[in-house]
Formats: structure tokens, sequence, C-alpha cells
């Protein structure tokens, strides 16, 4: 006769439950013997395009209102000779650099589009969402002017008016890309990944 303890399941009762239970816990521990990965809420793709967006709309719209109503005027000042709105055409880089190299400044500029776009798959930290909607707007507003401004085709020259005294001219994309590329620096100094993890070297 079999022994039968005080919750009616006998031997073999027994070891069926400590197999099921140990087949259980080697599917969710998955390949190598590793545990899941705990959630990480939901991807901050939202807050990357509303970022980038934003970016964008000011950048674009900016230039519209000063080409329209200050290109081929006297430079206005804004706070006094350190600060002045002045429009000219620039077919370099930000703040003027590489004014040779416009088709190059073309194509690094939507491979930066492209690899930000993957980045954002595994996107889940708000701080880096916000980081790189600034370089993705600011990307994509000089990138427009490149596309669609003369004197042709991926040789478009980008509208700059915002004029510090001893500095370079640029404009509101430039600045979204600054911004971006610092707060990247910052939140790979602290640890922070794009996917919300935080290690310590």
């Amino acid at each position: 006769m079999t022994e039968v303890d005080r919750t009616g399941e006998g031997p073999d009762d027994r070891a069926a439950g400590v197999a099921e239970d140990a087949q259980r816990g080697d599917e969710q521990r998955g390949e190598g013997g590793q545990s899941p990965a705990p959630a990480k809420g939901r991807r901050r793709i939202p807050v990357l395009v509303a970022v980038a967006a934003l970016a964008l709309v000011l950048d674009l719209v900016s230039k519209l209102v000063v080409v329209a109503e200050l290109e081929n005027h006297a430079p206005i000042e804004v706070l006094g000779s350190w600060l002045q709105l002045n429009v000219i055409r620039n077919p370099g880089a930000a703040f003027g650099v590489g004014e040779a190299l416009t088709i190059v400044l073309t194509v690094i500029a939507a491979t930066v589009v492209v690899v930000i776009a993957r980045i954002a798959r595994k996107l889940y930290s708000t701080p880096w969402a916000i980081a790189l909607g600034l370089l993705l707007g600011g990307a994509c507003g000089n990138l427009t002017d490149r596309i669609f401004r003369a004197p042709g085709v991926f040789q478009g020259a980008v509208v700059d008016f915002i004029a510090p005294r001893h500095f370079a001219v640029f404009n509101l994309a430039d600045s979204a890309i600054v911004c971006g590329g610092i707060l990247i620096v910052l939140l790979s100094f602290r640890g922070l990944d794009p996917d919300g993890t935080v290690h310590r070297d």
C-alpha cells in the first residue's frame, strides 16, 4: 500500500511536481542559464519623436522668418554688438566649418538620422530620448536645407542667423545638435545606457 501524506499526494506525485518545477525554471532561465532581464517599461520613442519634431519645427520656422524678413538687410542688434541677427548662407558644417564638403556633410547628416533610428529600437531612457531627439531634430533641420535650398539638391547652403560677437554664426539646428551632444556626454559619464541600464566602470 502506497504511503500518502496529509496533502493527499504520494511519492510519485511529489516527484512529478519537482520535475515540472525544474522544467519551468529551465525555461525561465533560457539559454546560458541567465535569468530574464527585468522589465524596463515602455520604450521612449514618443519622447524622442516629440523632441525631434519640436526642434525641427522651431528651426524651420525661424529660418523661414529670417530669410523673409532679414536676408539682404543690415544686421539687427539683439544685445547691442554682443548678439545680432545676421542671415548668411553656409555651405559647410555647423559654425562655418568645412565649406568645401557640402555633399559629404549631407551624407553624414543622413547617416546620423539612420543611426538614431536604429538606437531607438532599444531606447528605454528618457534622458537619452531627449538627447537623441535634439540630435535628430537638429540633423533633420540642416539636412532639409541641404536638400531643398540653392544651389542644388544635396548641395544646399544652410541658413545661419544667430551671430554672437567674436563667434561663428549659427542656427537653432546647430544649437540642438550641440545640446544633444553635451547631454550624451554627461549621460555616458554617469554610466546610463540608452536601454535604461546603469553600469559602473
